[in-house]
């Protein structure tokens, strides 16, 4: 409980708000998604997410973007999860929602710890969409459609390109709206902090 309030109170009030936000944009956009991914893969027996995941993941890569902070991803993928539970909106997956839909966040947090940046250039973007597709549909293909391994090989490759894709336009979106100063209070704050190496 304490590593719990340690860390929802490193993020404002705005901040959780605009977590929430996108979370929900998230889960209203997902019928459209989903509807779309099912009548191209259905034929094919494989996760809908592999080919477009990466719509799903570019909120994820989105908000972590505008929000800035180490976390934010994990903080969207357990939102949406809990969504899903507690609507019962496409929560087939049960409780096991709240896993399939954080660690997907988890990743782009990692990918952008790891490489030091924030949803800063194309490279971070599609490596941390690509890392999140990767992941969920792993989760999803192992545990629900028990594919064989050169199946899971083919999903994964097509997932990275995906989930890489849905960052990249998470990327374009930012930087039209830090052209407008939105989403840019965080993001120049940290670009200071960091004498601009990083942030470009």
């Amino acid at each position: 409980m304490k590593l719990w309030k340690k860390f929802i109170t490193r993020f404002t009030i705005f901040e959780l708000a605009l977590i929430a936000l996108i979370s929900a944009l998230g889960i209203a956009a997902k019928p459209v998604v989903a509807s779309l991914g099912h009548v191209l893969t259905a034929p094919l027996l494989i996760p809908g997410g592999s080919v477009i995941g990466g719509l799903y993941m570019m909120w994820i890569v989105l908000g972590a973007g505008l929000v800035t902070k180490s976390g934010a991803g994990t903080l969207i993928g357990l939102t949406q999860g809990m969504l899903i539970m507690f609507l019962g909106f496409f929560g087939n997956h049960g409780a096991f929602s709240l896993v399939t839909y954080a660690l997907p966040g988890v990743s782009v947090d990692l990918v952008l710890k790891f490489m030091g940046h924030r949803v800063c250039c194309p490279l971070c973007s599609f490596l941390s969409g690509a890392a999140a597709n990767i992941t969920g549909t792993f989760l999803v293909s192992s545990i629900f459609f028990n594919l064989p391994w050169i199946a899971l090989f083919l999903c994964l490759s097509v997932s990275m390109l995906s989930g890489g894709l849905g960052g990249i336009l998470a990327y374009l979106i930012l930087k039209k709206l830090r052209k407008v100063n939105i989403g840019t209070l965080n993001y120049n704050q940290e670009n200071k902090k960091n004498g601009g190496d990083i942030y470009k």
